[in-house]
């Protein structure tokens, strides 16, 4: 019990009044959430009108990213057809080439299970790890059987190895145009099928032959394709140049791989600018090109002309 001094006015006297604990600790209560809740109102105003320096430039980010979402979102999905266009490509690189299967790997192998070790529980890591043990050994198994189905098919007595290098020294991906299929044709407006690759080219570029073989064209001409020269190679691959300048080889010549054939001519009434049209047909049937550049250049800048050959609309004759 606590106690304090009160005048009492009935008998001018002063007496003592006793105060109970649990009375003192109330008013000290309500003392505190007072205290507190004028504290809660007073920051609740001040971050509703106020704002630091810190919030000011975080919303200005979040603006910022707000603005720029929709075009990564748009850009993303782009990228995601255009991977998915590649694997297609791929595989039928694979079937072209060795007559094979392209062999299979999970989209499952790319997850990664490192990143959230410490919240896998033990007998769940486990389980994970041996379904990953178990695909990849079906994957390996599948991998040797068809490298030893490719070895069987070079190694046969009838295999032809296609014509695999590339028709010019030191292109760069930023080169390739327009591959096979139907192109914007720049001079009629109008999608036009396109038999060939375009490879832009400066004036007087030298231009090779992709694989050795013969000869069987040559053509000299102001209009169409213009100066063409076409080999034949085994295996029923033919290979043509056109849009070419000057012609270093004869009708029936036999030419080695890497052999000059001629050099890049200038632009005229039949090409949107200066380059060389590359085709390659087996049996009178159009072959994308880009399809037998992959031995000739590194693999990253094999996909980036995968990508360009494939996205560009327009072709240039």
């Amino acid at each position: 019990m606590s106690e304090r001094y009160i005048y009492d006015e009935s008998d001018a006297r002063i007496k003592t009044e006793k105060r109970s604990s649990r009375k003192a600790f109330r008013r000290y209560a309500r003392i505190a959430l007072a205290a507190v809740t004028v504290s809660i109102i007073y920051y609740t105003v001040f971050a509703l009108c106020f704002s630091t320096a810190t919030e000011r430039r975080l919303k200005k980010e979040n603006k910022a990213l707000a603005s720029v979402l929709p075009q990564l979102e748009e850009k993303e999905r782009l990228m995601s057809d255009v991977i998915l266009h590649l694997n297609v490509r791929d595989n039928a690189i694979y079937e072209e080439i060795f007559k094979a299967a392209a062999p299979h790997v999970s989209s499952s192998n790319s997850i990664d299970l490192l990143g959230g070790l410490d919240t896998i529980p033990d007998r769940k890591l486990v389980g994970e790890t041996g379904k990953k043990l178990d695909h990849l050994m079906g994957v390996s198994q599948t991998v040797e059987e068809t490298f030893r189905e490719i070895a069987k098919i070079v190694d046969s007595a009838g295999f032809v190895a296609p014509p695999m290098s590339m028709p010019m020294k030191n292109v760069s991906f930023a080169q390739v145009g327009a591959s096979v299929g139907m192109k914007m044709n720049p001079f009629y407006k109008m999608p036009v099928m396109h038999d060939g690759l375009d490879i832009i080219s400066s004036p007087g570029e030298l231009v090779y032959a992709a694989g050795g073989g013969v000869v069987s064209d040559v053509t000299h001409s102001r209009k169409g394709l213009g100066n063409v020269v076409t080999i034949k190679h085994k295996g029923g691959y033919y290979t043509r140049y056109a849009h070419l300048g000057d012609i270093y080889v004869d009708l029936g010549m036999t030419v080695r791989r890497g052999q000059k054939v001629g050099a890049v001519g200038v632009a005229n009434n039949n090409s949107y600018a200066p380059h060389l049209h590359y085709m390659v047909k087996k049996d009178s049937v159009a072959l994308n090109p880009v399809n037998f550049f992959h031995a000739s250049v590194h693999p990253e800048e094999y996909a980036n002309m995968m990508i360009m050959s494939a996205l560009t609309g327009q072709s240039m004759d």
